[in-house]
């Protein structure tokens, strides 16, 4: 991070010398990668690109690869969708792959949904007018009524999913309008072992050898493969480097127009507790998986979710204690409040807005802890069903701009969708998370604090888990053939709204009922005198921003579809030269026999088939962050010639600030992908389809 540019982490026009920018799609600078790279993406190639890129509703990214709806992302994106077909099927799909050899064996993954960003709408004014004379305090509850009411008059049917994006902290709002595909299943999923070769050593590391991929298919409501118009060509294969890359996705979240006070909250207050809380759930889980191979298999999904948030958040606290970083980011923000100070009318609007994010800042500090242990809620998912279901009852009776967000009428379907998945649940997994969730929560609070008192009474945390999971029904769920929800308790519920839900006796309802008021009120407290505040003087600094530098920025991620661009490029670690490529040949030169360094079995018996000099790993220069897991990457023509799963170790400070020195994308080459598919695994049917 030495080499950062002074002007990245405050998002100026520096962006243009250096691949830097996870742009919108109505924002990209053109121009600059044409001055860079000798090439201009037109409006009909961007909105290809657009159109061939989908989201993964719950996390990650994803494309378009075939007429046929067939949608290419990481293995790592679909492990809930492998380890539930996994548990419904008493098979184990993430050990040991799944290839559907006819379309008939695509298998629906449960409750999962893409969205294909359809238009784009700047809806600005309406949204910054409607909170302009609001005292800070209403100030959240003002704007999500409006954003409600653009969502609402935005989502003409369950088929579309709308939503309000935030950008630049509050600088500019868009309205995104998605198409939902919610009949997803499943086609192709390597092996766990080569999909995550190297495991947790090997994570966000390079030289890497990992055949991170699945391919899943959208199905039409006439349950048949639902064509689609926009989808990404297949390349030759052929990339060398110095080529030019582009990398389409949704990048989770980015913090690189913070303030330092928010920056020094990152790296002194919350990092720390996050990596203390998830150190010990990591060793929770690894002990957990002691008791069996079949506690080993469906808890590898939360562990492997854990693992990689640790090894990220390491990486970004490192990046804030490394003073000369630091001292880049402090530097540009001392040049930026300079800048507004050095014009009089800047500064009567602007000035005040860092200190004023101080306070709140500390402000925030103070409820953080109660805000984590009641409105975050338990590890469960039956208890995030059951949450889900007491407030669904209370909040679909209200005026739809008095909602909780989660609840309002443009994001119900997606809710209905998720809570009436039939996904399978494991009582001794249920009751091992709730049991670590409710000691941690009493840990935070304190034994006499109200809600511990009242909840827990004489019981032990162990207690009310076991209670709670062995005596509710709410894993009762009866689906057709297609997955769709008939019947069962869970579903009497949600149809019976807020009486049924009232009455219900149900002891995990009761357990999320009985602590709901309290959590409830941290957060109303919370949005009234931090976030509302907050977001205030965010959208004041982000005005500055573009006084001072100008619009031709790009926002900070907000797990939207984003268009980044780069080359492939090696780079310097430890004073040696890192190549941008590795080959098949690498795979086995690392093979020990011993997990996770171990191939498995159809990668030994298949050596003799393949290739050696085949590309399989590569790097480039494009900015991405986590969310863009499962992102493809393409070509000036637009063709697939990779597949991003990972960054490398140099790149976890990228939630702050890009280093183009040594910042790297990790992506699977596209002529690994089909080496892999024609003669490790005989998916001969997938390669024709993606080469047509």
């Amino acid at each position: 991070m030495k080499k950062l540019s002074l002007a990245a982490a405050v998002l100026c026009a520096a962006a243009a010398f250096a691949d830097e920018g996870m742009w919108t799609y109505n924002s990209f600078p053109a121009a600059k990668v044409k001055a860079k790279y000798g090439f201009e993406p037109g409006k009909d190639w961007l909105d290809h690109l657009r159109l061939s890129s989908v989201r993964i509703a719950g996390g990650c990214s994803a494309s378009v690869v075939s007429a046929d709806g067939l949608v290419m992302t990481n293995h790592h994106c679909a492990r809930e969708c492998i380890e539930n077909l996994s548990g419904l099927t008493k098979k184990d799909f993430n050990r040991d792959g799944f290839f559907a050899k006819t379309q008939a064996d695509e298998a629906r993954c449960p409750g999962m949904e893409l969205n294909q960003l359809a238009e784009i709408t700047d809806v600005t004014k309406r949204v910054q007018d409607s909170t302009k004379e609001v005292a800070p305090e209403k100030f959240s509850e003002v704007q999500r009524g409006t954003i409600a009411a653009i969502e609402k008059d935005c989502a003409t049917s369950d088929e579309f999913r709308c939503e309000v994006v935030t950008l630049f902290r509050g600088g500019r709002y868009d309205l995104y309008k998605y198409r939902r595909l919610q009949d997803i299943r499943l086609v192709f999923a390597p092996e766990d072992q080569i999909a995550f070769f190297g495991g947790d050593p090997d994570n966000f590391m390079f030289p890497r050898y990992d055949l991170d991929v699945s391919f899943i298919r959208i199905y039409a409501a006439d349950g048949k493969p639902m064509k689609m118009e926009h989808h990404l060509a297949w390349s030759d294969g052929t990339i060398k480097e110095g080529d030019v890359t582009f990398v389409s996705g949704n990048p989770g979240g980015t913090s690189r127009t913070l303030t330092s006070a928010q920056l020094d909250d990152d790296r002194d207050m919350r990092m720390p507790a996050t990596l203390i809380r998830m150190a010990e759930l990591r060793g929770f889980i690894t002990q957990y998986q002691e008791r069996g191979a079949e506690q080993k298999r469906h808890s590898n999904d939360l562990l492997f979710g854990v693992e990689n948030g640790l090894k990220a958040y390491k990486g970004r606290h490192a990046a804030l204690a490394d003073k000369a970083f630091y001292g880049l980011l402090i530097k540009n923000e001392q040049d930026f409040r300079a800048r507004v100070k050095a014009k009089p009318e800047l500064e009567k609007l602007y000035g005040g807005a860092w200190d004023t994010i101080a306070g709140l800042v500390k402000k925030q500090q103070g409820y953080r802890k109660e805000f984590n242990a009641l409105e975050r809620g338990p590890i469960s998912d039956l208890f995030g069903m059951a949450r889900g279901l007491v407030r669904y009852g209370e909040e679909s009776g209200k005026e739809n701009s008095q909602r909780l967000k989660e609840f309002t009428e443009a994001r119900l379907p997606q809710f209905k969708q998720g809570i009436l998945a039939n996904r399978p649940v494991y009582d001794e997994m249920e009751i091992a998370t709730l049991t670590f969730s409710l000691t941690k929560m009493r840990e935070e609070l304190g034994p006499d604090h109200p809600v511990i008192k009242r909840v827990f009474g004489l019981k032990s945390p162990a207690e009310i888990a076991k209670a709670a999971v062995k005596g509710t029904k709410l894993k009762d769920i009866k689906t057709d053939k297609n997955g769709n929800a008939t019947g069962g308790f869970r579903k009497e519920l949600f149809d019976g709204g807020k009486a049924k839900i009232e009455a219900s006796k149900d002891p995990m309802i009761e357990l999320a009922r009985s602590f709901d008021p309290e959590a409830r009120a941290i957060r109303k407290k919370y949005e009234e005198e931090v976030d509302g505040p907050m977001k205030k003087q965010q959208e004041l600094l982000a005005k500055a921003r573009f006084a001072v530098y100008g619009d031709a920025i790009y926002p900070d991620a907000t797990f939207t579809l984003r268009l980044s661009y780069g080359a492939v490029k090696g780079y310097e670690e430890n004073g040696a030269q890192v190549k941008p490529f590795t080959t098949i040949a690498g795979a086995f030169d690392r093979h020990t026999g011993a997990d996770p360094f171990a191939l498995p079995k159809t990668w030994l018996s298949a050596k003799a088939k393949l290739g050696m000099d085949v590309p399989f790993n590569f790097v480039t220069t494009n900015d991405i962050i986590g969310g863009n897991s499962g992102s493809p990457m393409v070509n000036q023509k637009g063709e697939v010639v990779g597949l991003v799963f990972d960054g490398n170790i140099q790149s976890l400070g990228g939630d702050y600030g890009f280093d183009e020195s040594v910042n790297r994308t990790v992506a699977v080459h596209s002529a690994a992908l089909v080496e892999a598919l024609d003669k490790v695994y005989g998916a001969k049917r997938l390669v024709e389809e993606l080469r047509k």
